[in-house]
């Protein structure tokens, strides 16, 4: 396995003056030295997406469909080596790392099978006299910053819209799992793409990075990250009119009605909670569960989080891997124990396990007894912790769903029709989902409230990275 790994820029590999480590958190050691990017490389990482989009832009979707599906077919050519390597910088089980990988190859072929649709609407003229028309126009250059804890699938849903629409795109990577994603940039050179349409940077940074973001070059400005970090960048960028399309933090509420199916429910959120060592940013984060089979869902989930072991990779079973770092798991970690100082109970997990002290392992753990005003239920737990909420008939349960800053996803069960067709209706987030958490490529992604603006997935990412620009054609005089 490489040492030490290079930028795309403008159609070449770069290193730097400066390189930054980027740790495997199975082992807590050093994996690899990743190129801390130069300021003059950022200038030309500028540069060469703007010709590159004056190439690409005029490049047919034909042409470009081409390219992708070719560039699709060698990243499946190296699917092992890509997926060990993610593997290794993640610490993810193998069905989880090829769940990642998968989504980046589904992105490239859905957004350049979905621009075959963009649809030029053609408006109504009341007085008969113009022909109008909306075009759609490539956008421009997008600058896109990804999350660590998916790398590739947030490769795909930058990529795959900028290389679709004709845009050019400069992407960074998290600096705490770029690996896969520069060995992903590195096998775009064996396909013709343009010089300077797909460029891929690494940094740890951001004082020398920020010129990507007050460029009056960069069109838009697309991450995935926690709201502080999206607020910060957005802040920084406002220095030109740029479009924004960024996911950022949730704290996904669930409720469990009386009339729910309790073990479907209580195993569908147990398998969305630890998936990715409940490092995602759709995981349940509130539990609440109706006073009534409260304690019969306390028992059926730990039984299922009981069925979980941990591990790294290619081992048989239900496996979660460790956390991203030390400083998260320590952060988690103090949250329990506050929790548990204030009065919830651990039902399962709270701990460092005696079986993996290498690494950032966590148990998976299950609070119950927890109260609305613990940090917990407050903040976005990017963790293996779930922390489960009595409620009875007399609360308001869709306020105490609403009652937080985000609104990226929200679960709901019950078997009754209209209850949950009324939380589809008042809970304010940009994903609901009824009686199974479903996520899929077709289905818009993104968030409300301080969740984000814009959308990943679906048509609807698509058409945030063309123009709409109005034609009117006199016909009649």
């Amino acid at each position: 396995m490489n040492s030490e790994y290079r930028m795309l820029i403008n159609g070449t590999l770069h290193s730097a003056q400066k390189t930054f480590d980027v740790i495997n958190p199975a082992t807590g050691t050093v994996l690899a030295k990743v190129p801390d990017m130069d300021p003059e490389q950022v200038t030309l990482a500028l540069e060469s997406a703007e010709q590159g989009f004056k190439l690409w832009s005029k490049t047919s979707l034909a042409a470009r469909e081409a390219l992708v599906m070719e560039y699709s077919a060698v990243l499946e050519q190296h699917k092992d080596q890509i997926i060990d390597l993610l593997i290794s910088e993640t610490g993810k089980p193998l069905d989880n790392a090829e769940y990642d990988f998968g989504m980046l190859i589904t992105c490239l072929k859905f957004f350049v099978e979905e621009a075959k649709r963009i649809d030029q609407p053609v408006l109504v003229d009341p007085d008969g006299r113009f022909h109008h028309y909306i075009q759609r126009q490539s956008l421009g250059v997008v600058v896109g910053y990804l999350a660590w804890n998916f790398p590739l699938l947030n490769l795909g849903y930058k990529l795959g819209p900028s290389l679709a629409s004709g845009c050019s795109a400069i992407i960074k990577p998290s600096q705490v799992t770029p690996l896969a994603t520069l060995l992903c940039a590195e096998l775009a050179l064996k396909v013709g793409f343009p010089a300077g349409v797909i460029n891929v940077i690494t940094s740890d940074n951001y004082a020398v990075t920020n010129p990507l973001l007050t460029s009056n070059v960069t069109d838009m400005f697309t991450m995935i990250g926690s709201t502080q970090s999206g607020v910060n960048c957005m802040q920084t960028a406002s220095t030109s009119v740029k479009h924004f399309s960024v996911e950022l933090g949730g704290n996904a509420p669930v409720i469990v009605y009386e009339d729910a199916d309790i073990t479907k429910a209580a195993h569908d959120i147990v398998d969305l909670k630890y998936a990715n060592s409940g490092q995602v940013c759709v995981s349940p984060n509130r539990c609440f569960v109706h006073e009534s089979v409260y304690d019969e869902f306390i028992a059926t989930s730990k039984a299922h989080a009981q069925g979980i072991q941990l591990g790294v990779g290619r081992m048989e079973g239900r496996i979660m891997g460790p956390l991203s770092s030390e400083k998260e798991r320590s952060s988690i970690l103090a949250r329990v124990n506050a929790a548990v100082a204030a009065g919830a109970k651990v039902e399962l997990g709270g701990a460092i396990p005696d079986s993996h002290t290498d690494g950032y392992f966590m148990e998976p753990t299950i609070l119950s007894n927890v109260s609305l005003d613990m940090d917990i239920v407050s903040d976005e737990i990017f963790g293996p912790v779930l922390a489960v909420i009595p409620f009875s008939d007399q609360d308001d349960i869709l306020a105490l769903a609403n009652d937080c800053e985000y609104g990226l996803s929200a679960y709901v069960y019950t078997t009754n029709l209209q209850r949950g067709l009324q939380a589809a209706s008042e809970i304010q987030a940009g994903s609901v989902c009824i009686n199974e958490a479903h996520y899929s490529i077709q289905l818009p992604h993104g968030g409300l409230k301080q969740s984000g603006v814009g959308k990943d997935c679906s048509r609807y990412s698509l058409q945030e990275y063309f123009t709409n620009k109005r034609v009117s054609i006199l016909v009649n005089d």
